[in-house]
C-alpha cells in the first residue's frame, strides 16, 4: 500500500471520527469529556496534516508492546513486553527507608517531622 492510500485510510477515519464526535456534542452538550475527545481528534488531524507534508523514512515492523525490565539474578536487563506478558507486581511491603526524608504529596510538606 502506498504513503498516499494509507493517509487516505487515516483520514477517513478521521472524518468518521468527527461526525461522531460532532454526533457527541448534539447529544451530551459542551462537557469536559466530550472536549477531551474533541481536543484528542484535533490533535490527530494535526499530526496527520504535518505527516503528509513529511517524507517516508524507510519501512519498519513495529514492535507490539512497551519495553519493560526484567530481573535476572540481581541484574535489571530491558526486555519487550508482549500483549500478553503477565507482569507480577510483589504484595510484600516496600522497604520504609526508601521513604525516610520525603514529603509526603498528599499530605503536604511535613519535612519537620521526622519518621
Amino acid at each position: 500500500m502506498s504513503s498516499t492510500a494509507e493517509l487516505g485510510d487515516v483520514l477517513s477515519a478521521l472524518a468518521r471520527l468527527r461526525t461522531g464526535v460532532d454526533e457527541l456534542y448534539t447529544r451530551y452538550g459542551d462537557v469536559a469529556v466530550v472536549r477531551r475527545i474533541e481536543n484528542d481528534l484535533q490533535r490527530l488531524e494535526i499530526d496527520v496534516s504535518e505527516l503528509s507534508t513529511a517524507a517516508p523514512g524507510p519501512p519498519r515492523q513495529r514492535s507490539g508492546g512497551a519495553a519493560a525490565s526484567v530481573r535476572l539474578g540481581g541484574a535489571t536487563a530491558p526486555r519487550e513486553v508482549g500483549e500478553h506478558d503477565i507482569i507480577e507486581v510483589p504484595d510484600t511491603p516496600y522497604d520504609p527507608s526508601w521513604w525516610q526524608g520525603v514529603d509526603d504529596e498528599g499530605v503536604g510538606g511535613q519535612s519537620s517531622r521526622e519518621d
